[in-house]
């Protein structure tokens, strides 16, 4: 087995995403950091699942009372 070359896995590491582009140390740690960020995201999503369903009802009563509202007539004084 050869031994462990950091530069070559420096030259390798690069990250593209349209007009931006990493490469080297920085593109190692934006793919560190969107990797933390995606774990945190489904362990908090994990943590709400109990009560997503009821948040999700009560945000569609919401927006068709609020439709609703508009489709009646104001009563002006």
């Amino acid at each position: 087995m050869p031994p462990f070359d950091p530069a070559r896995v420096l030259r390798a590491s690069s990250l593209r995403y349209g007009k931006f582009r990493a490469r080297g140390v920085p593109a190692i740690l934006l793919g560190a950091s969107a990797i933390v960020l995606a774990a945190g995201t489904v362990r908090a999503l994990s943590a709400a699942a109990p009560s997503l369903a009821e948040v999700v009802r009560e945000t569609t009563k919401l927006v068709l009372a609020a439709r609703g509202d508009r489709d009646q007539p104001r009563l002006t004084a």
